[in-house]
């Protein structure tokens, strides 16, 4: 039997996208996709599917051996909004999963790992303009803890047993495909779903937030090359910064109006702005294209034509 992957979470908004690819690049049968129920039934019914709860060691063990896993992408968690409201569940869910997978590959079920951190592991005490790879981190929302905490672990698997374990730490993703999991960031996302739905939206962060963000296709691509780059090449074993752009909510939505000239936009922050407030606005990835040759393609105004443009497909009913 050849070597397999499974990407527990895979229902996920980095989850669904992440499938695809690496089953582009490995073959369909290659690549096993999980998660804790059936919600996306065409990612369910695109190729090998398993439903596994995260927190479930046996569960995810059983999974490996029955299909020769040989590498994990962990990708389920509960992200910083949603975990603000379920500070205990973020915690075992994104603690214990990745224990779990951690272990796998110290007793040698698997080989290697992938876990993703976000900017989250920083806080109100980090440099917040070109934050760089080694700072302080202070982070003020439990998933940020739980990242914090989790690259640790890393580092530690790492040094003490040898796991192969690699981590990037995400910026706010944005996706025409899935739809905002709950993130702090979520709002550049429905911000073009509003756009072409409505023509307006009201920000739940005020306009001059700066914040990393990441078109998806280049997160994607970021994952696949650090998972694909030489062992001996990578310097960073707890999670690599990573950039692509940053903007605030006022340049995003000037963006938009160069496409659709009525677009309105309102803010009424809430929580999130806290939290907002605590992150980078920009960040220093300067090692990650040293090491493994990261390079960003999409800047904010290719990435609000690709947005709008396939927006416009599935809301072909809303006028615009």
């Amino acid at each position: 039997m050849s070597s397999k992957i499974l990407i527990i979470g895979a229902c996920g908004q980095i989850g669904t996208e992440l499938t695809a690819k690496l089953r582009e690049i490995h073959g369909v049968e290659n690549v096993i996709a999980s998660d804790i129920n059936t919600r996306k039934l065409d990612l369910v019914n695109s190729g090998p599917f398993e439903i596994i709860d995260a927190k479930n060691f046996n569960a995810i063990k059983d999974c490996c051996i029955n299909h020769n896993i040989d590498t994990v992408y962990l990708m389920a968690a509960l992200l910083s909004a949603t975990g603000e409201k379920y500070p205990m569940e973020a915690w075992d869910l994104n603690m214990n999963s990745l224990f779990h997978v951690l272990n796998l590959a110290k007793e040698g079920t698997i080989k290697k790992v992938y876990w993703p951190s976000s900017i989250a592991v920083f806080g109100p005490t980090t440099p917040r303009d070109h934050t760089p790879q080694h700072t302080i981190c202070e982070p003020t929302t439990v998933y940020g803890i739980t990242k914090q905490v989790g690259e640790r672990w890393c580092e530690y698997y790492y040094k003490k047993y040898g796991v192969d374990v690699r981590s990037i730490r995400y910026p706010g993703i944005i996706s025409h495909k899935a739809m905002p999991g709950g993130g702090t960031t979520d709002y550049a996302v429905e911000i073009y779903h509003e756009a072409i739905k409505t023509g307006k939206y009201e920000c739940f962060l005020s306009e001059n937030t700066s914040l990393p963000m990441m078109f998806m296709e280049d997160a994607i691509k970021a994952t696949v090359d650090l998972m694909e780059a030489p062992a001996d090449n990578l310097t960073i074993r707890s999670s690599y910064n990573l950039s692509a752009i940053s903007f605030t909510p006022k340049e995003i939505f000037e963006s938009i109006k160069r496409h659709i000239a009525d677009f309105e936009i309102s803010y009424k922050p809430d929580f999130r702005q806290d939290i907002a407030d605590s992150w980078p606005s920009s960040i220093d990835d300067s090692i990650a294209r040293k090491d493994w040759n990261w390079q960003h393609h999409y800047d904010l105004d290719a990435m609000t034509e690709e947005m709008l443009n396939e927006l416009k497909k599935r809301y072909s009913h809303y006028s615009t």
